[in-house]
């Protein structure tokens, strides 16, 4: 294994002190990574021209604006923070995103998908991930502990920006987590990858949705944040309250008011679930 350089270790550890996610972390190196390579030169050796000659490059690729606008929040940390360059909060700029509305499947094209999904470990996770509303790093970090029948919530650890929270048990997802875990029977983590002692990854999921979008035919891209956006408007559309429906997905921009919009867990518990609306079932056929 190659060694980590002194630059690496400190962008590290300035994201750490930060309580910077680890896919935070991961994603903010990578990017800096990759456009070390690009100009075959030590990052620390470039400008903030050269970053604007990446971003460019990377326009020029036809990359998302969102991919792009990550790509400058992580070199907006390294020259800003790491390296001390406080100029580059100003000078590394972040591109308006288009505003586009969120691809959304109907209640019959969610059991057509999940219908569709290969292997119990990855149906029952993508099931947990409309279920619950989980994000897809949420939903492979899930705990076999973080499932509380008792009063039917889910513990979300380290959610985005690192806040943990609840979110509702369905009765129904809980029948198939149970018949999950009685064929499966996960030990620590709740879908565990190949090796056992690690989650399945989020490649691995989101693999496991483009297989199972082909095969139900839907015509549209699913990722398992699609699942969120379906969750979210299912339960729009049934007459949930919007600051409920904030709270289960854990939205950051509710910082400033979260404290008068969080519910106790009683009332997130008494929250049906989408999922309990639909029949389905979470062992794939022979």
């Amino acid at each position: 294994m190659a060694q980590m350089t002194p630059l690496r270790r400190r962008m590290i550890d300035d994201m750490t002190v930060r309580n910077l996610s680890p896919a935070t972390q991961q994603s903010y190196v990578y990017a800096v990574a990759k456009f070390s390579r690009f100009f075959s030169c030590p990052p620390d050796r470039l400008g903030i021209e050269e970053v604007r000659a990446y971003q460019l490059h990377l326009a020029g690729l036809g990359w998302s604006w969102s991919h792009i606008n990550q790509v400058s929040c992580a070199l907006r940390f390294f020259f800003g923070v790491t390296l001390g360059r406080p100029e580059a909060f100003d000078r590394i700029i972040s591109a308006k995103e288009p505003k586009k509305l969120p691809v959304v499947l109907s209640g019959e094209e969610i059991v057509r998908f999940l219908q569709a999904v290969p292997g119990l470990r990855n149906r029952a996770a993508l099931t947990t991930a409309y279920g619950a509303g989980l994000r897809v790093c949420e939903v492979a970090a899930l705990k076999v502990g973080d499932i509380d029948s008792s009063r039917m919530v889910i513990r979300v650890e380290h959610g985005k920006g690192g806040k943990d929270r609840y979110v509702m048990l369905s009765p129904q997802l809980l029948g198939i987590l149970r018949a999950y875990w009685r064929l499966a029977k996960p030990a620590a983590w709740l879908f565990p990858g190949r090796q056992g002692d690690r989650p399945v990854s989020t490649a691995t999921l989101q693999a496991a949705c483009r297989v199972a979008a082909r095969e139900a035919d839907l015509g549209k891209p699913v990722t398992v944040h699609t699942l969120r956006h379906s969750f979210a408007t299912h339960l729009l559309e049934a007459g949930t309250d919007i600051r409920i429906i904030q709270v289960l997905l854990g939205h950051g921009r509710l910082a400033t008011t979260a404290i008068y919009t969080r519910v106790a867990t009683s009332v997130i518990a008494g929250t049906p679930s989408p999922l309990d609306r639909l029949y389905l079932s979470v062992t794939p056929p022979a």
